[in-house]
């Protein structure tokens, strides 16, 4: 008898370009540490930034921007995310690039509406009967077909389900049935019933079946305490963009027609004014009767000046908005020219709407931080370097881009692999560095075959 080697079900963790950072590096005093929480140095923007932190939390930025502007490569892009890592994970963040917008389908003005409600989130929070519990029985009742024939249907459900203070047995509907076919309830199960909607969840298998031999990974959870029937308070988040969607999907007909109608329109459908409107009027009423709450997230535009100056003005209009989130730009552009438009502006963007922006200067990394944001990048993403090798790399950061230098790592790490070495080392660095060039030699190679003009 051969056995096989099953493969493990754990997944493995991705590691991204700012995985390593989980908010803006500041003490409990609030004061900002030259290195810490994943970010190294911009003292200033990042104490700027935890400002603007707490103008979010206190509702303080109302009609308000922020712009991220310095140089490529000076962490722009990280001081968003670590101001979404610091408003938590129930704020939405929505990160866009300002060339999005240029669909033939939509409209630029659409695509930026879309964004604003994804950052707006709304949080629900409702009463609802329920009913809980571990399934001890589960027996479907049948009856003659009431449409004649020789088959049999489900008059109604007997479902029994245990908690901390005993059984209850419930005879159910059977609708109750279909659902809990869907869900692949069955007796031992941890389940959980709205009484109004008809939804059933399974939460998980009961803890006494735990030394089951079973190949699935299952979750177990412990028995409901108290009664089987009980009301909860229930927190849904949502944003705007949900609510929108669900909305303006097309209720077509359930024939064939209709269904081959979908297929052959694939196309996006633009959300109208009127609807979002209306939309805009049910979410008052149910702040006002207190139901739900409205979280201002966070829209971070990178590459603002892609945006042209249609955009722009949507862009005034939608910030004196009672329903707005908080817009962060960032742009690497000094002095450039608004697109759309022949006018020079400052960071290619409008002065009236640079008015209304709170502007945050990044500076370029010297040769110590960079250092450090090599050593981090490679401690999250497993890499043994030596000292040497990182002032190797961080001297090609300083003559190149950071960008540059971190992007290295990897390739660096798989040639070390497969060289069988267990560090990489300065030799590894320089061969790797020969593969692979920076935009600078390139171009410089572009040049001298003439391929660009001198």
């Amino acid at each position: 008898m051969e056995i096989e080697g099953v493969e493990s079900n754990i997944k493995t963790k991705r590691i991204a370009a700012h995985t390593h950072i989980t908010g803006l590096g500041t003490n409990d005093q609030g004061v900002v540490q030259p290195v810490g929480q994943g970010l190294v140095g911009q003292v200033e923007a990042r104490e700027a930034a935890s400002i603007v932190v707490e103008m979010i939390r206190t509702r303080k930025m109302a009609g308000r921007a922020v712009l991220f502007a310095g140089a490529p490569g000076t962490g722009k892009t990280a001081l968003a995310m670590a101001i979404s890592r610091e408003l938590g994970k129930k704020v939405p963040f929505c990160p866009m690039i300002g060339s999005e917008v240029y669909s033939q389908e939509v409209k630029k003005t659409e695509i930026l509406a879309e964004n604003f409600r994804r950052a707006i989130g709304l949080r629900i929070k409702e009463t609802k009967e329920v009913y809980e519990g571990e399934v001890v029985e589960l027996t479907p009742e049948e009856t003659e077909n009431p449409y004649g024939g020789y088959g049999k249907s489900i008059s109604h459900l007997i479902l029994g389900l245990k908690t901390t203070k005993g059984v209850t047995n419930l005879r159910l509907d059977p609708t109750f049935y279909e659902n809990i076919q869907k869900e692949n309830v069955q007796v031992g199960d941890v389940i959980y019933i709205e009484v109004n909607s008809g939804s059933v969840k399974r939460v998980g298998r009961s803890y006494q079946y735990i030394g089951e031999s079973d190949l699935e990974a299952d979750e177990y959870v412990p028995l409901p305490k108290g009664d089987a029937h009980k009301k909860k308070n229930v927190t849904q988040d949502v944003t705007l963009h949900d609510l929108d969607q669900a909305n303006a999907r097309p209720k077509g007909g359930h024939n064939l027609l209709s269904a081959m109608g979908g297929i052959m329109k694939p196309k996006r459908t633009e959300v109208t004014e009127k609807l979002r409107s209306e939309i805009n009027k049910i979410v008052n009423k149910y702040i006002n009767q207190g139901v739900a709450t409205l979280v201002p997230g966070v829209l971070f535009i990178d590459e603002a000046h892609m945006l042209d100056i249609e955009c722009f003005t949507y862009l005034n209009r939608a910030l004196e908005s009672p329903i707005a989130p908080i817009v962060i730009l960032a742009t690497n552009r000094g002095m450039s020219e608004i697109r759309g438009t022949d006018i020079v502006s400052p960071h290619g963007i409008p002065l009236d709407l640079l008015d209304r922006l709170l502007i945050i200067r990044t500076q370029p990394y010297t040769f110590e931080e960079i250092s450090m944001i090599i050593k981090i990048r490679s401690n999250i993403e497993g890499i043994d370097i030596d000292d040497e090798s990182i002032v190797a790399l961080s001297n090609i950061g300083s003559s190149s881009s950071l960008r540059h230098a971190i992007q290295l790592l990897a390739p660096c790490n798989m040639l070390a692999k497969t060289l069988h070495k267990e560090q990489v080392t300065t030799d590894i660095i320089e061969e790797v560095s020969s593969l692979f060039l920076d935009a600078k030699r390139s171009a410089d190679l572009l040049r001298e075959g003439g391929f660009i003009e001198q």
